[in-house]
């Protein structure tokens, strides 16, 4: 397993905490989805999981190569055999790509086994974060702004099915951030329980 996947941290909360279901973050790119799932690992304890850096070792290829010489529908593929074997593997945080929760299938096993959350930012906050960056294939157009915001025009309503969602507003710290998803997961019992 790659060293990007496991969180190892342990901190004095660790060990309070009982996760009874995956957590699975989705939202668009830029919205925090790694940063904030390494740090709520780290505070309940668990295991972090990224669907992508899983793409990626298996592959030996990063994410921009893949969708290069193989295509977005074979990474879409792809990424859902990863999704259902993690959320099979163990219970942790499990981070998502942008896309992930768009696909019917993975909603339907997210929701068997996990529990989504949605990290919703307002496309300005994710601009600012994505566009000096050259690692999103899907931002490698002519004019990326427009681009994003035709993502994000389409994604809002899926990711807004999502079993919770934590706002993400581009002042906020990740342990902060932190803060805010553990006291939703603490709304759902079934997810997640102070011991």
């Amino acid at each position: 397993m790659s060293e990007i996947k496991h969180n190892t941290h342990s901190t004095d909360t660790q060990g309070r905490f009982d996760l009874h279901k995956t957590v699975v973050l989705v939202g668009m790119m830029g919205a925090g989805k790694t940063a904030v799932g390494r740090a709520l690992a780290a505070r309940l304890g668990v295991p972090f999981l990224d669907s992508d850096a899983e793409i990626e070792s298996a592959a030996n290829m990063t994410i921009p190569e893949i969708f290069e010489r193989d295509g977005e529908p074979f990474f879409r593929t792809k990424e859902s055999q990863v999704i259902g074997r993690l959320l099979d593997e163990q219970k942790g945080i499990l981070s998502t790509g942008g896309g992930a929760f768009l696909q019917p299938e993975n909603r339907r096993i997210i929701a068997e086994k996990g529990a989504a959350v949605w990290l919703r930012a307002d496309l300005n906050v994710l601009w600012n974060r994505v566009r000096h960056k050259d690692t999103r294939p899907l931002l490698r157009t002519d004019d990326p702004y427009a681009t994003l915001k035709s993502l994000y025009e389409a994604r809002v309503p899926v990711y807004a099915e999502a079993d919770l969602t934590v706002d993400s507003d581009g002042e906020t710290s990740i342990e902060n951030m932190v803060g805010r998803v553990v006291d939703a997961l603490l709304a759902r019992p079934d997810v997640l329980e102070l011991k």
